[in-house]
This record gives C-alpha cells, structure tokens and sequence, in this order.
C-alpha cells in the first residue's frame, strides 16, 4: 500500500482548504466562511454541542465535499469500511444486499 504510486484522478482537479471551505458554505448553505470551516473542523474532528439536525446537515455538507476530493474508487474504499447507513452521509446512495431466504 505504502510503496504503491497514487493514481491520479483526472476528474476531480486538486482543491485548496479554502476552496473546500468555499464548497462547504455553499454545500450547507452558510452565511460565512468562518460558520463553514467551524462546520468542517467539527465534522472532521470533535463534538459540537450543537442539535442532532444541525450535526447531520453540516457532516452530510462536509462529507459531500470529502467525497468529491476523494474519487469514487477511494470513496468505494471508505465506504467498504463503514457500518451501513454511511453512504448517504457521502453523498451516495446505499444498495443493500441481498438477504438468503430463510
């Protein structure tokens, strides 16, 4: 894994942190830059004290973005690791498998 070349993703053109920040606002409709990057830090890495609405809007805003950034095949990847129910918090729907008849 370590010693692999990284591909490249043509699709996705590299984006700087304010650019992602610029993403969020609009993504989750905040008024400033400063209320999207509270959003990003929060999501990406501590709790907010903030409502249960509040926490779901600003992550599915913040992953959304992350999920552009990462590329389908990373994104796959992630999601691959995630309990189900995750994939919509990225921006994907979900399929689920298939159940054996009992």
């Amino acid at each position: 894994m370590y010693g692999q070349p990284r591909r490249a993703n043509p699709a996705q053109p590299a984006m700087t942190f304010d650019q992602m920040l610029e993403r969020v606002r609009y993504e989750g409709d905040h008024p400033t830059r400063e209320r999207a990057e509270e959003a990003v830090r929060t999501v990406l890495a501590a709790r907010a004290g903030t409502t249960p609405a509040v926490a779901r809007w600003d992550t599915g805003a913040v992953l959304a973005v992350v999920a552009r950034l990462a590329g389908p095949d990373l994104l796959a990847r992630i999601l691959r690791q995630l309990p189900g129910g995750y994939a919509l918090l990225f921006g994907e729907a979900e399929l689920r498998q298939p159940q054996p008849a009992l």
